[in-house]
């Protein structure tokens, strides 16, 4: 026999106060609070590969970069997500009152894992869309040499290109940046599993 509990709704200003005591992540999807799952060493030296290259001025125009723990606040779903990596060009715009949740990214990067790859590729990439200074997002594959990018265009359409092996470079639309995924895969053990 299965038993039904009764599905809570929280508010947004209670699913804060509930995250700052609490132990774990979680996100805030309209209401309902989602525990994360953890993340790999290979994830985690994936973000920190692209945050080391990534220079915080770029042709004369300054770039902020976030990682893990910033908060992005989707108003228009009602969502707070925890990207893997944020980049926003120019000061960070703030959703509160503090310096957690930010509304403005240019770029964002999310490192695959098995357990978030489809919600990664479907309902996030639509929250994301709804922000206006968002223009790329960036999909890496942990387990292989791969990238999925997405960027939009002058039109508002977004297009696709991917990337996939060893020699690949990753070129970002956005911002005049170019990666070879022997710096954004160094040190990551494919033959590790999550």
């Amino acid at each position: 026999m299965v038993i039904q509990t009764e599905k809570k709704y929280y508010t947004p200003q209670e699913y804060l106060t509930l995250e700052e005591s609490a132990v774990d992540r979680h996100e805030y999807r309209d209401g309902e609070i989602i525990p994360m799952t953890g993340g790999t060493t290979n994830h985690n030296q994936i973000a920190l590969n692209f945050c080391r290259k990534f220079p915080l001025t770029i042709e004369n125009q300054d770039y902020y970069i976030y990682i893990n723990d910033v908060r992005l606040w989707t108003e228009q779903y009602r969502v707070y997500t925890y990207p893997d990596v944020m980049v926003i060009k120019g000061k960070p715009i703030y959703e509160g009152t503090g310096t957690v949740n930010v509304t403005n990214p240019l770029i964002i990067f999310e490192v695959l894992s098995k357990s978030t790859r489809n919600y990664d590729y479907t309902d996030k990439f639509r929250y994301y869309r709804s922000i206006p200074e968002f223009q790329e997002y960036i999909l890496i594959d942990q387990y292989r040499f791969y990238i999925a990018q997405y960027f939009k265009q002058e039109n508002g359409q977004w297009a696709f290109n991917d990337y996939e092996g060893e020699e690949a470079v990753l070129n970002l639309v956005s911002v005049n940046f170019v990666i070879p995924f022997s710096d954004l895969y160094e040190r990551v053990d494919f033959e590790l599993e999550d």
